[in-house]
């Protein structure tokens, strides 16, 4: 029986002797109220529980949410939601420990961001808050914060300004001048459209200008040719008229004047009507005169 208790005595002290370092947690012996140098990494620790205990740090990202009242730089002020997303240097454990404690969001990171969220916020405008300008006041605030943090052992990741909320009045007044902008925005682009619609008409006249042009042309030319070809055709009609009046003077001659001359007597005498003939006895026949 004796054995039995001491056996389990014995597993309760080294089950309680044994600590388990998770994937996303380094740690540190704190012996008397001294730190270990030598930083815990995942795994099983064992350490004596009467005088060490195990410090257990979580080295993964981590979400710290925050609402504030931020001034701007007209005077209002902004509700604002935020998050700091942040991890520890697992090498700087020991410094985090002895320097800030395990409560430093609350000791050093939240402090350290309403100073500087303050203090950037008041140099803008509560509508650059609402507008494009949100990065930069973002970015503006997680360099004040890394400035202070990262000498402390910290790794400030981001800072989101996830929420604004404006006053009432002010919103309104955001809003109208938003819907305006769209609005001029929407005008420009139905200008530009009709700009683009004239342009392509005036395109287009010209064009048809140029192919009138270019038809009236091709017909002016097409009427010169024709003019052209036609005054040729007359010209070659006269060449041909000539050549054949003249071949066929040629092809007369004096004896075949002369039997047409006797063949038209022939004719003559023929006739039953009463002739005069008139000739001065040396040509041919100069007259006649035909009496009925």
């Amino acid at each position: 029986m004796k054995s039995f208790f001491l056996l389990i005595t014995l597993s309760a002290f080294v089950i309680s002797s044994c600590s388990i370092i998770r994937p996303n947690q380094v740690a540190l012996k704190s012996k008397l109220g001294k730190l270990n140098k030598s930083v815990k990494d995942p795994g099983p620790v064992f350490y004596n529980p009467f005088v060490t205990r195990i410090i257990k740090l979580n080295i993964s990202t981590m979400n710290l949410s925050i609402r504030e009242n931020l001034p701007s730089k007209e005077g209002l002020t902004i509700v604002s939601e935020s998050s700091i997303l942040y991890h520890i240097k697992s090498s700087d454990v020991k410094k985090i420990i002895e320097e800030t404690g395990l409560d430093f969001e609350a000791n050093l990171i939240l402090p350290v961001f309403r100073s500087a969220a303050s203090d950037v916020c008041s140099r803008y405008y509560a509508k650059d808050m609402h507008s494009a300008k949100r990065n930069e006041i973002e970015e503006e605030i997680k360099k004040r914060l890394a400035e202070v943090c990262g000498k402390k052992g910290f790794i400030i990741e981001a800072v989101l300004l996830k929420s604004i909320t404006l006053p009432s009045g002010l919103t309104r007044s955001i809003e109208t001048k938003l819907e305006a902008e769209q609005e001029a925005l929407r005008m420009e682009f139905i200008l530009d459209r009709q700009k683009k619609e004239v342009e392509r008409q005036l395109i287009e006249a010209e064009g048809v200008k140029k192919t009138n042009v270019i038809q009236s042309e091709a017909k002016a030319e097409s009427m010169r040719i024709e003019a052209e070809g036609r005054a040729k055709s007359i010209e070659i009609e006269a060449k041909a008229n000539k050549n054949a009046n003249e071949m066929l003077n040629s092809s007369i001659s004096i004896n075949i004047l002369k039997l047409r001359e006797i063949e038209a007597f022939i004719k003559l005498s023929a006739s039953p009507n009463t002739k005069t003939l008139i000739t001065d006895g040396k040509g041919g026949l100069l007259n006649v005169l035909e009496d009925k």
